[in-house]
């Protein structure tokens, strides 16, 4: 305490600047009640969606855990609900693939605000299914790159709602800095796992952005989209690799039917290769909500976890 009150009597004394401490800014309020009604179709964009609008913004999610976007067919209720919706936040790149039609309508026939968030990434960022000649919609998997989706939130709503705009960019560049470290986080997990060991392999090729970002091969017998077929060839490659490389642990999806998973299990045990199931991965679907996966951070920190526990073989934390 004395060499503290001795040191600013020397400061003040030879006049020496003193530093000016940065004031925290007091969070903005936003809104007294929600004034804007939002509709989402998966759960990674609804979720994005209440951290940016706040207590402005009421979301619903048209898809919930476990369900597979690629499959997803509009039903009754979810005309009503983009119907009453302000404005509607949906994957594009053919994510809802029988929906595009759907939202294509209610943008030219209702003048509403539809966004494909992940359109707003710069095209050289996006990875391409050489068999479909389509951009890979999967770009949640990149916490980088999601970033970019935030942003895009973030400008939807604060057009839509300008008075509100320093709001939204205040929940933004918070929720960026939590991105941020979730993103320094997955790298460093997966660089516990010695290289030879870093191969993902799942029922469809969701997770091709996270194999791009942190480093680790990613094998799946079924493409990009759900809608596509496996063959019995597609197996039959996934179980020689498993062999030819020795991996012991193999991963289900919650929203992807584990019977491919499972036939490839009981293919390489027939090869003399005991494959266990590591544990069930989030890909086109979150978790419950109020649980930590029913977050798009917890989400991908599940997914992580689970991965570098199983190819380690670690016990789950």
């Amino acid at each position: 305490m004395r060499i503290g009150i001795l040191l600013m009597i020397i400061v003040l004394a030879l006049g020496l600047p003193i530093a000016a401490q940065e004031a925290t800014p007091e969070p903005l309020p936003g809104c007294d009640q929600p004034s804007v009604n939002v509709v989402a179709t998966i759960g990674m964009i609804a979720d994005v969606v209440s951290v940016i609008g706040g207590n402005c913004v009421e979301v619903t999610a048209m898809m919930g855990p476990g369900v597979d976007p690629h499959l997803y067919t509009a039903t009754e209720g979810d005309v009503e609900l983009l119907f009453d919706a302000d404005i509607i936040f949906y994957g594009g790149l053919h994510l809802e693939a029988r929906m595009t039609d759907v939202f294509e309508q209610v943008r030219e026939g209702l003048g509403k605000p539809t966004i494909p968030v992940s359109e707003s990434i710069p095209e050289d960022l996006l990875l391409t299914a050489p068999q479909y000649n389509t951009p890979d919609p999967h770009v949640w998997m990149d916490v980088q790159l999601w970033m970019i989706v935030t942003e895009a939130i973030r400008d939807g709503l604060s057009e839509y709602l300008p008075e509100q705009a320093d709001y939204f960019a205040q929940n933004t560049d918070a929720y960026l800095q939590e991105m941020e470290a979730l993103d320094e986080y997955v790298r460093e997990q997966i660089e516990r796992i010695p290289e030879e060991q870093r191969i993902l392999v799942t029922a469809h090729d969701a997770f091709q952005y996270y194999s791009r970002a942190y480093g680790i091969d990613v094998h799946a017998p079924q493409g990009i989209t759900t809608e596509a077929e496996v063959g019995v060839q597609d197996i039959r490659a996934t179980i020689d690799l498993l062999v030819e490389r020795q991996i012991p642990t193999i991963f289900a999806e919650s929203s992807v039917s584990p019977d491919v998973v499972e036939a490839i299990v009981a293919g390489a045990r027939d090869r003399g290769l005991d494959v266990s199931i590591g544990g069930s991965l989030f890909s086109d679907a979150m978790g419950e909500a109020g649980t930590p996966e029913g977050s798009y951070l917890g989400m991908i920190r599940h997914n992580t976890d689970t991965i570098v526990n199983g190819l380690l073989g670690e016990e789950a934390e």
